[in-house]
């Protein structure tokens, strides 16, 4: 038997349990043992150790019929094991460019990103159509760290939610980035955008209702 195989099998798991909470906000011991093929007890075995590390906490979700049952969720103390584009310096850059060159230079540095960005995407959106502009998104997005998860409602209707914000320490001093991104997703999708949470507001997620503008252009730009 593999003696040292097993631990490092056992924290790859803890990981994935840990990503998986990230994605979907919270999760019962059942729906991760369905999740991973594996008993409850061995779930259970997991979560102790993630609860002993401060990673995640416990709280129940109450139903109309049957028992509560505890669903688990992330602490911030878990934040280090998902991607993150910002350190110290960069805060610290940030608030120097602020205070030598004023609030209207750092919009022009947003908006700057913004621009890059959204070249990027617009090469990769070609020719396409709008729900496959929309996915094309979602993954580039999702490629950048955001764990991005696209869902189609009703009536012509999109949930577009994002589980990671890579700059959320940059995003919650300087909003000018949620703005941005707010503004790129409605002009390359050619929609209307409507962002409904925020995790630089405290939020564990972004989430974005999207609705296709029929209008002039097709978000790239053509007629």
């Amino acid at each position: 038997m593999d003696k040292q195989g097993a631990p490092r099998r056992e924290q790859a798991r803890r990981l994935e349990i840990l990503w998986l909470l990230k994605k979907r906000g919270s999760i019962s011991v059942l729906e991760l043992a369905e999740y991973f093929g594996i008993t409850k007890a061995a779930i259970r075995k997991h979560l102790d150790v993630l609860q002993k590390d401060r990673y995640i906490d416990a709280n129940i979700r109450r139903k109309q019929m049957g028992r509560p049952t505890f669903v688990y969720r992330l602490t911030p103390a878990a934040d280090k094991f998902f991607p993150s584009h910002y350190d110290g310096l960069a805060i610290e850059m940030m608030d120097d460019i602020d205070c030598l060159f004023g609030n209207s230079f750092v919009d022009k540095l947003f908006e700057r990103r913004m621009e890059r960005s959204a070249q990027k995407y617009r090469k990769e959106m070609a020719g396409k159509e709008f729900e496959e502009r929309l996915l094309t998104l979602a993954k580039l997005q999702d490629e950048d760290g955001y764990m991005v998860k696209v869902e189609k409602r009703k009536d012509g209707l999109y949930l577009l939610e994002e589980a990671n914000c890579p700059i959320s320490h940059i995003a919650v001093r300087y909003r000018q980035a949620c703005r941005c991104e707010l503004i790129m997703f409605a002009a390359l999708l050619d929609a209307h955008v409507e962002r409904t949470e925020c995790i630089a507001d405290g939020n564990r997620k972004c989430r974005y209702l999207v609705r296709e503008k029929m209008g002039e252009t097709d978000g790239l730009g053509r007629p």
